[in-house]
């Protein structure tokens, strides 16, 4: 999948690890890692959410271990940062309505977790940290698109948690002089993200419901709007971000491709990659949700030579096929 090389440095010396490695951007960093033969790949997973099978292909590799443990545990951060050059944050738990039904869960991995993984580090003296962001920070702000200075009042704890990192992150870099890159993240999807669970993202629910020929549930009228971003974009900017050493001070930059998709729209395109062609069922919408969301990514343009190499289309034929390959949907005939 990672043919396109994002780093011009060499990194056969470096050491990487990214946390949340077994789950989906972090599995897909990992394959980039390893296949552009990075020095030494350490994964930190507690498996509540990702999985052994996507980090499996690798386990027989020497520049590859797995270290089993929780970041809301600071020793177990301190054991993972041991010799890395560079980490690559990952491990969260995701999903607005997890959050909402579960605050102090979130907060306690999101928060906590976090600030253990910037001690971890910053004692440990890594080079560079690079940390999922997100774009639920931007809450209630009406402006569009997005600009990193302009956010509003979060609108669900999961935000929350997201806005606190980066407070974190600033405070880190001022204080300690570790400075640290957050990624706003527009809703990455791609290969290897998860459809089942009820905390599962709009596209793999779409698509396993292309896949199976069942009408999905859409949440309102359909016409609430998403920069979605695939997922090997998200891989580019961590790596350049990662690699990016004249940056001198917390920095957070949007990773988007810049481009609006409406709910109806997605489940048209995705009903045409399939072959299907089936009406949606519209119930409420939910709480907490943002009504539109489009990324301006000028700054991770300049700042990191960030560049949108996917767009929703290619993005959504590729998960299409991948998802078609895989074990996460199991269609019956």
């Amino acid at each position: 999948m990672y043919d396109q090389k994002y780093h011009t440095t060499d990194i056969s010396k470096a050491s990487f690890l990214i946390t949340g490695g077994a789950g989906f951007i972090g599995s897909n960093l990992v394959e980039y890692l390893m296949t552009h033969g990075a020095g030494k790949v350490r994964v930190l997973d507690n498996f509540s959410t990702g999985s052994m099978e996507n980090i499996e292909p690798w386990f027989a590799r020497p520049e590859f271990s797995l270290l089993e443990g929780d970041i809301r545990d600071l020793d177990t951060c301190r054991r993972a940062v041991e010799g890395i050059d560079y980490v690559l944050h990952q491990a969260a738990l995701g999903s607005v309505p997890r959050s909402i039904n579960d605050p102090i869960t979130s907060n306690d991995v999101n928060v906590s977790g976090f600030l253990n993984m910037l001690v971890a580090a910053r004692d440990a003296g890594v080079k560079r940290m690079v940390y999922a962001a997100s774009s639920s920070t931007y809450g209630d702000h009406p402006g569009l698109p997005k600009v990193e200075d302009k956010i509003g009042n979060p609108l669900s704890p999961y935000a929350v948690t997201k806005y606190v990192n980066e407070l974190y992150a600033q405070v880190f870099s001022r204080t300690y002089d570790f400075h640290t890159i957050g990624l706003r993240y527009f809703n990455v999807f791609g290969p290897r993200q998860n459809p089942r669970g009820p905390y599962a993202a709009v596209i793999p629910l779409f698509v396993q419901s292309a896949l199976k020929q069942e009408a999905p549930f859409i949440n309102g009228d359909g016409e609430t709007s998403r920069d979605f971003t695939y997922v090997e974009n998200a891989v580019q900017a961590n790596i350049k971000a990662v690699l990016a050493q004249e940056i001198k001070k917390h920095e957070v930059v949007n990773i988007a491709v810049g481009e609006s998709t409406t709910l109806n729209q997605l489940w048209k395109f995705i009903c045409e990659h399939t072959g299907i062609s089936l009406e949606p069922q519209y119930r409420e919408e939910r709480k907490g949700d943002v009504r539109h969301s489009l990324a301006n990514v000028s700054k991770a343009q300049q700042l990191i030579g960030y560049q949108p190499a996917v767009t929703i289309q290619k993005g959504l034929q590729t998960t299409v096929e991948w998802y078609k390959q895989s074990s996460f949907i199991k269609v019956t005939s």
